[in-house]
C-alpha cells in the first residue's frame, strides 16, 4: 500500500448538556476547550472541541451537544470506549481526583501491561484513562498538574460482532499492525503508537448499540493533507466503499465511510487546524461560525444556551 493511518484524529461523541459537558472534560479531566463552534449540519446546536494546547491531532475529543438528547445505548457496532493516554506514575492521583468529584470509577484488569482506569460521564460515555509511556506533552495550563495531564488518545475500543471483517480493513486497507491478543480485545496499531491503536472487541450476538447522549458518533484517523486525502478517496471507492465527497469542516477536510462492520469511519486531514480562525492563545473563547452561517449569526446565537468556561478551561 502506497500509504498508511498514522492514528487517530479524533474522536466525535453526542452529548445532552454543553455546560456539564464543558465542567466535565474541562474541570474534571483538564482538557482544553479549542474550538466553539456548531454543528455545521444542525447549526442551532453546539459543536465543542477539546484537546491539549493547540488541539493537536490525536488529542481532540469533539461532542455535538443536543440539548436533552435521549439517552443511547453502548452496543455493537460502535466505538464502545475512549481512552487517554496518562503518566504510568499517575494512576493515584487519578483515582483521588475522581473521588473528589464524586465520579465512579473502577480499576480494570492489566491490559496488555499497563493500568487503566474506567469510568462514565454524566451521559455515559465510558472513558478509560492508560497509564502508559506516552512521549506527547500535555497542555501545562489546565485544571489538572502538568505531571499527570492527559498526553491525548491512547486508544478506541470497537465493539464488533466479527471483528475479522473490520480488522481485514484496518490491516489490509488502513495500514494499521496486529499487535496481540488480550482475552476477546485485539489490538491494532497504525504508523505512530502514540494515539494510534484501534482495540476491537468481539462480542458477536451482543445486544446493538443505539445512538444518543453517552456514544460515540464516529471516528477519525489521521492523514497529512488534501493530497493524501484525495488519494484515500480514491483507493476506498476502488475497494468497493461507499465514500462521501470530500468535506471542508474548517479546521481539517474529511472523508466518510463505514467499515463492513458498521461503525462510521472518517478520514481527516491534519491541516490547516483550529488556529486557523482565531489565535491559538485564545483558542475556545468566541463562537466560531463557518462562513455559510454567517449571515444568520445574531439567530443562531439566540438559539445556543449560554454557557460559562470553568477556571482551567482554557489559558
Amino acid at each position: 500500500m502506497s500509504q498508511r493511518i498514522s492514528g487517530i484524529h479524533h474522536v466525535t461523541a453526542i452529548t445532552s448538556d454543553a455546560q456539564k459537558n464543558i465542567d466535565f472534560y474541562c474541570g474534571v479531566l483538564g482538557l482544553r476547550l479549542v474550538k466553539r463552534t456548531v454543528n455545521f449540519d444542525d447549526p442551532r446546536s453546539y459543536h465543542l472541541y477539546y484537546g491539549d494546547e493547540l488541539g493537536r491531532p490525536g488529542t481532540i475529543l469533539t461532542f455535538f451537544a443536543w440539548p436533552g438528547a435521549h439517552r443511547g445505548r453502548i452496543g455493537a457496532p460502535q466505538v464502545s470506549s475512549t481512552a487517554f493516554a496518562i503518566p504510568k506514575s499517575s494512576i493515584d492521583f487519578w483515582k483521588r481526583r475522581l473521588e473528589a468529584a464524586s465520579i465512579s470509577y473502577e480499576i480494570a484488569p492489566t491490559r496488555f501491561g499497563d493500568q487503566v482506569v474506567t469510568f462514565t460521564d454524566f451521559d455515559g460515555m465510558q472513558i478509560e484513562l492508560v497509564a502508559t509511556n506516552d512521549p506527547r506533552a500535555p497542555w501545562s495550563a489546565g485544571a489538572v498538574p502538568v505531571e499527570h495531564a492527559i498526553r491525548g488518545f491512547h486508544s478506541v475500543s470497537l465493539s464488533e460482532n466479527d471483528q475479522e471483517v473490520t480488522a481485514e480493513v484496518l490491516i489490509k486497507t488502513m495500514g494499521f499492525t496486529a499487535a496481540g491478543v488480550d482475552g476477546n480485545r485485539f489490538r491494532y496499531v497504525g504508523a505512530d503508537a502514540s494515539g494510534g491503536v484501534v482495540d476491537l472487541l468481539s462480542v458477536p450476538g451482543s445486544k446493538a448499540g443505539a445512538m444518543g447522549a453517552g456514544t460515540v458518533h464516529h471516528v477519525a484517523f489521521r492523514t497529512p493533507d488534501d493530497a493524501s486525502e484525495a488519494k484515500w478517496r480514491r483507493q476506498l471507492t476502488e475497494e468497493g466503499f461507499h465514500v462521501s465527497p470530500v468535506m471542508d469542516r474548517n479546521y481539517f477536510h474529511s472523508i466518510y465511510f463505514r467499515e463492513p462492520g458498521g461503525v462510521l469511519f472518517e478520514i481527516a486531514t491534519d491541516i490547516p487546524g483550529f488556529a486557523v480562525d482565531e489565535p491559538a492563545a485564545s483558542l475556545g473563547m468566541e463562537l466560531k461560525l463557518p462562513a455559510q452561517f454567517e449571515s444568520a449569526r445574531a439567530s443562531i446565537e439566540s438559539h445556543l444556551p449560554k454557557i460559562r468556561l470553568p477556571q482551567g478551561a482554557n489559558s
